[in-house]
């Protein structure tokens, strides 16, 4: 006769319990403390394009809720309690407790039953650091302006680099977690936190990576596809060649610039923020255009003499060319250009070496460029 031992009837009947946890569903139990007027909590589902309602439910007088929800893979989603909004990964079969106290000014909240919550939870650890640091020097810079009355451009060049130095270093530690956490769906939502014209090149190297990982998730094709689409316009790769039209009407191709180094810049003469930056360019120019700088403007306009008044106003003293079709110009659907300003620069070999420069960073790659010591 088989006999069973105390620990070998403790694992049959884990066994069991586990065999019959609902596989078609991941379930959500939680606890808030101190809710105050909240009767109601609410469960939200993203996606790369949108956040969605997709359940709801009471609180119990204990403060307790649960939700059962169906999600065949693991997905972001959000718990809404009030205007307080907490993040956790979920797919079907997790079995995930959650706790908080409303009155709790941190917000923090405990999770378990999913490893890729308590990641997410870290990662949201480190836009906490940040965004206080970077709302300390806003209501710093505020108080400032209200004593002397009103906004201030020698305040704006004190406190403007200090935040860009905030969001640069925010920046270099979410890249860090996310390539840390390649096989956790939260490196992919941390990744995606990234500005993308600042890192498209650790972008398009991180869906590398990851498109084997997630393959039953909507976003993270979605993002594996939209970067394979621009990796050949990312940094480190050979620019296409193309052919436009000159403002004065004769034929413009890239390869007429082999041999040189050449700044596509991509504007329009009704984008504020290209003619902002136009003085910029003019300025960089200048000083780089007897060390072998070139520009070729690519202009979405498609009112030519609007064009060409923008070009004189601005003194834009270099080539320019256009297909007069806004996004949908051959040249401009080739570079993926979805946004203005936005620019290319090409070296001698035909490869692109930076993308998307501009203001302060344009001018410290162009002096790294052609002052580096021979």
């Amino acid at each position: 006769m088989k006999r069973y031992t105390v620990f070998s009837f403790i694992a049959l009947l884990s066994a069991l319990i586990f065999s019959c946890k609902d596989k078609s569903v991941f379930t959500l139990s939680g606890t808030i403390t101190n809710p105050g007027s909240i009767k109601k909590v609410y469960l939200l589902a993203t996606d790369s394009t949108a956040i969605s309602v997709v359940d709801s439910t009471n609180l119990g007088e204990d403060g307790k809720f649960q939700f059962k929800h169906p999600s065949p893979y693991a997905n972001l989603y959000k718990l809404r309690a009030g205007s307080n909004i907490f993040d956790l990964i979920a797919k079907n079969g997790d079995a995930i407790d959650f706790s908080t106290n409303l009155t709790d000014s941190s917000h923090s909240y405990t999770i378990s039953g999913s490893d890729d919550s308590e990641k997410i939870k870290e990662f949201n650890k480190i836009n906490n650091v940040y965004g206080d640091k970077l709302n300390k020097i806003v209501d710093e810079y505020r108080t400032k302006a209200t004593q002397i009355g009103h906004e201030s451009d020698s305040l704006i060049s004190i406190y403007r680099p200090q935040i860009e130095k905030q969001l640069s270093a925010q920046s270099v530690d979410i890249l860090s977690f996310a390539n840390g956490n390649k096989n956790s769906l939260a490196g992919f939502y941390a990744i995606t936190a990234l500005d993308q014209n600042k890192y498209e090149q650790q972008l398009v190297a991180y869906a590398d990576a990851i498109k084997d990982n997630f393959k039953d998730n909507p976003a993270v094709q979605r993002f594996v596809r939209s970067m394979d689409e621009i990796k050949p316009v990312s940094v480190g790769h050979k620019a296409p060649d193309f052919a436009t039209t000159g403002i004065d009407g004769k034929p413009v191709k890239l390869s007429d610039y082999k041999g040189k180094y050449v700044l596509v810049d991509f504007w329009a003469s009704w984008c504020a923020p290209c003619r902002q930056e136009n003085p910029n360019v003019v300025k960089q120019y200048s000083i780089y255009k007897s060390k072998g700088l070139n520009i070729l403007g690519i202009s979405l306009d498609v009112d030519k003499p609007k064009w060409e008044q923008a070009v004189n106003q601005d003194k834009l003293a270099w080539n320019h060319a256009s297909d007069l079709k806004n996004f949908e110009g051959p040249t401009e659907r080739l570079y993926h250009v979805n946004a203005i300003p936005s620019n290319f620069m090409i070296d001698p070999d035909g490869n692109i070496i930076a993308k998307n420069i501009t203001g302060s960073d344009l001018e410290e790659f162009l002096n790294k460029t052609f002052n580096k010591p021979q």
